[in-house]
């Protein structure tokens, strides 16, 4: 696809993303769509509501109505437009940086699209074949201001509520400015816990920290932790789909860590659980030691969830899934990534232990990422030549599921293009840090060198 990648498309407001564009996604959807209703929302970024406009513009020109949900969790929108058998648009850029925004598309059973869906799409877009409404037919739009409500409604059924309430726990909660701000702090209050809150107000110019929950940008969280004597610290991204956690000690807890934890409680023998081509070895072992079934598809939640339908249409149980980013589905729950039932049922856990002991049989293997920047096509095709060759001459046959990983038995590397950003990345994994390290950098350095030949 040309358009749309692992997680719908997103772009730089201005330089690849503008309402224009936006407008004729949502026209082209509501015309492969041809449905009386649809939904907008949209996380809580400054472009937000212009985009939110274009797409409810291009939604009614082609006689669709619109609800209107304005600033929601995109797991709150995608249960919204599920219950209510509507499809509809999401404007988020998730984890990116404030100047980046996107378009999700979610089909009317509240679940993102598969790819031949969006290739449906994609292909009005670019052909521009829009079913244009006569001046008579246009649609409206109606403005939701229950959709929140409802979401945590819903939520607050989904999990044991007398078990968390029963554990008085303290939680610290840094939605990082995002749409989980409106909602997150709410419903663990609801559930018992003594909630304390940092960058909980919704701000798209997200002040606080940058959107993306990883640990360098979680210090404010570690200290909230430490200073509440807190049992655990939970954060979100923007559109608030993804969960990191903090331990009681104010450490940060690797996502990779905490799916393996999760997965450890969930999964049964006969079970199939399914991770993106850079899973850790973490929930490899832990679905060997069960007897589960690990399939391994390309990075993004798209590619994930057409896995997950697949496996379920065969009558296979695909009790998680996910990615160490912290983007998890419980897809029994509702097949989307929801950052406040992963923290529910994260917290689910910390009632019989200490979240550092929870997550403690996880934390044999470091992790190293490194991203790499370009500017040119010739520097991202010079790139991605050199992780050929280095892949070709390592010492390990390479995974091409989703760019090259290559497994050596202690510790793996991989490397592959972003989805939604200008950037190669290199992960790597190994049970010594310098390993990973080492790892990390030798490929890496393969990629810079042949960029940087480009670029003089």
């Amino acid at each position: 696809m040309k358009l749309f990648g692992s997680s719908g498309t997103r772009g730089v407001i201005g330089n690849g993303l503008t309402p224009e564009f936006v407008l004729r996604v949502a026209k082209a959807a509501g015309t492969v769509w041809d449905v009386e209703r649809a939904i907008v929302a949209r996380d809580t970024r400054t472009t937000g509501e212009m985009l939110a406009n274009a797409a409810t513009s291009g939604l009614e020109s082609v006689g669709v109505d619109v609800d209107r949900l304005g600033p929601t969790p995109t797991p709150g929108a995608v249960r919204y437009a599920g219950k209510n058998e509507r499809p509809g648009i999401v404007i988020t850029a998730s984890h990116n940086p404030p100047e980046y925004n996107g378009v999700k598309l979610v089909g009317a059973d509240g679940v993102e699209l598969a790819v031949e869906d969006l290739e449906r799409i994609e292909n009005h877009v670019l052909g521009e074949e829009f079913a244009d409404a006569s001046w008579d037919a246009v649609g409206e739009s109606t403005a939701v201001d229950a959709a929140n409500r409802q979401y945590v409604a819903d939520l607050l059924k989904s999990v044991d509520r007398e078990a968390i309430a029963a554990a008085d726990l303290t939680v610290a909660v840094d939605p990082g400015h995002g749409a989980g701000a409106l909602t997150s702090p709410t419903f663990f209050r609801k559930l018992g816990c003594d909630v304390v809150t940092v960058n909980a107000n919704p701000d798209g110019h997200f002040p606080g920290r940058e959107s993306e929950p990883v640990g360098s940008n979680l210090t404010d969280l570690k200290s909230l932790v430490r200073a509440a004597d807190a049992d655990v610290g939970i954060a979100h991204d923007g559109d608030a789909d993804r969960a990191v956690f903090v331990d009681e000690r104010g450490q940060f807890v690797s996502g990779e860590a905490s799916l393996a934890a999760l997965a450890a409680a969930e999964l049964e023998p006969g079970d199939a659980a399914v991770a993106a081509v850079n899973v850790s070895q973490r929930l490899v072992d832990v679905c060997e030691a069960i007897g589960v079934d690990l399939e391994l598809t390309p990075i993004g939640s798209t590619n994930i969830i057409t896995r997950i339908r697949e496996l379920r249409a065969d009558g296979v149980r695909v009790p998680i899934a996910g990615e160490g980013n912290g983007g998890i589905f419980f897809p029994e729950h509702w097949l989307v990534r929801d950052g406040a039932y992963v923290g529910a049922r994260f917290l689910e856990l910390v009632t019989e232990r200490p979240s550092s002991d929870v997550v403690a049989p996880y934390t044999d293997y470091e992790n190293v990422r490194v991203n790499l920047d370009y500017e040119t096509e010739a520097e991202l095709d010079a790139m991605l030549e050199a992780a050929r060759q280095y892949a070709e001459a390592a010492n390990a046959e390479p995974n091409t599921k989703d760019g090259y990983r290559l497994d050596y038995g202690d510790a793996w590397v991989l490397v592959r293009p972003s989805g939604t950003e200008p950037k190669i990345r290199v992960y790597a994994e190994a049970s010594d840090r310098s390993r990973a390290e080492e790892l990390a950098s030798d490929a890496a350095g393969s990629l810079r060198d042949a960029r940087d030949t480009v670029a003089e």
